[in-house]
């Protein structure tokens, strides 16, 4: 099968669902870490098809609902800025900070912010606006860090100096390890992320699987992607099984992408970071080298991250750990909906709440 709607046939996911049912043998609670697996798992209406021995959770694989709210405070305050432009992927965009607002608020006031389809995109603002500092938000996991880090190398390379970075760039698997440190968290099984392992390959989820006798596999996006992962997963936890296996194998190899990883090691160093509803984990991000720090936001702004306050009633925290689901929140379609979304995980479209709301209201 080499096409997308191979994967989507429903010829080929009915037998794969009869096979999940004749594997599952005991109940068992997955977390689906990616927020691209939670949409497709709610779009394609597998969650109605699973066994229900089998319960899904969500976990922290959304990027901008893990960008902490002294991030996006910080964010806004460079919005504020003279001469400065910030350049975004559209998810961000709304986001709202401690007060309450977001950068499209701060736009809607004059702030200057545009969304781009493409780092890269951001050097023909640098290019547009030659008076201004365009600061692209290094927002994502390391499936977007080598295209990031090809940009602040372009951006040398062609001596444009008014261009950098402001990087809360998040790796895995150091959340999945401290929140599996957690004793209240009680899964059997990981659903590792397809897109971030194609970067560092499904061999950097053995720690997880020895230390925590987990049952991981990598699995693509698509319904029968997602069904080939399960079966497997059952199918260890069923022999009393627990190691690492790749399901998508298409995209995904054991070691990690050399090519892209050098290519990141070379612009980023790892380095400690804040996440929403985990707190600061030890070398869970990626700063900027010292080798490039006229293109890091952080220092050519003298930017500091000072403590913020979660939007009162808000359990994107908890959500992104797995610990409650949105209909526990009490802002959950009331007060937070995708017009007005109080948390990230109301506003990104791979946010949990964003997928629950969408699909089952």
């Amino acid at each position: 099968m080499k096409y997308l709607d191979e994967f989507r046939d429903q010829t080929l996911a009915e037998p794969l669902l009869k096979e999940l049912r004749r594997s599952v043998t005991k109940p068992f609670r997955v977390m689906e870490v990616c927020g691209t697996h939670t949409m497709s798992i709610f779009r394609s209406g597998l969650r109605t098809l699973l066994p229900e021995e089998i319960e899904l959770i969500s976990g922290p694989g959304c990027p901008v609902c893990v960008t902490s709210a002294s991030h996006i405070d910080a964010i806004l305050a460079m919005a504020e800025l003279q001469n400065t432009r910030i350049a975004l992927f559209g998810d961000l965009f709304r986001v709202p900070g401690s007060n309450g607002l977001s950068l499209a608020n701060a736009s809607s006031q004059g702030a200057k912010v545009d969304i781009v389809y493409s780092p890269m995109d951001s050097l023909n603002l640098a290019r547009k606006y030659p008076e201004e500092l365009i600061v692209f938000l290094g927002v994502g996991f390391e499936t977007t860090t080598p295209g990031i880090a090809a940009t602040i190398l372009a951006a040398k390379n062609s001596a444009l100096d008014n261009f950098a970075v402001f990087s809360t760039h998040k790796t895995m698997p150091p959340p999945l390890l401290a929140l599996l440190d957690d004793p209240e968290l009680q899964i059997d099984g990981l659903l590792c992320p397809g897109h971030v392992s194609s970067i560092i390959g499904a061999g950097a989820y053995q720690p997880l699987a020895d230390t925590y006798k987990l049952a991981c596999v990598v699995g693509g996006f698509e319904p029968a992607d997602i069904l080939q992962a399960l079966i497997l997963m059952a199918r260890q936890i069923a022999n009393g099984e627990a190691r690492v296996e790749n399901a998508y194998t298409r995209a995904v190899r054991w070691e990690e992408n050399s090519r892209a990883q050098q290519m990141v090691r070379a612009i980023f160093k790892t380095a400690d970071m804040e996440w929403r509803g985990l707190g600061v984990i030890p070398e869970s991000g990626l700063a900027i080298r010292e080798e490039y720090s006229h293109y890091d936001a952080e220092r050519r702004l003298n930017i500091k991250l000072t403590p913020a306050t979660e939007p009162k009633g808000c359990r994107c925290g908890e959500i992104l750990k797995g610990k409650e689901v949105p209909s526990q929140c009490p802002l959950y379609g009331k007060r937070c909906t995708p017009g007005n979304p109080v948390g990230p995980c109301m506003v990104s479209s791979e946010g949990t709440c964003a997928a629950f709301f969408k699909y089952t209201q």
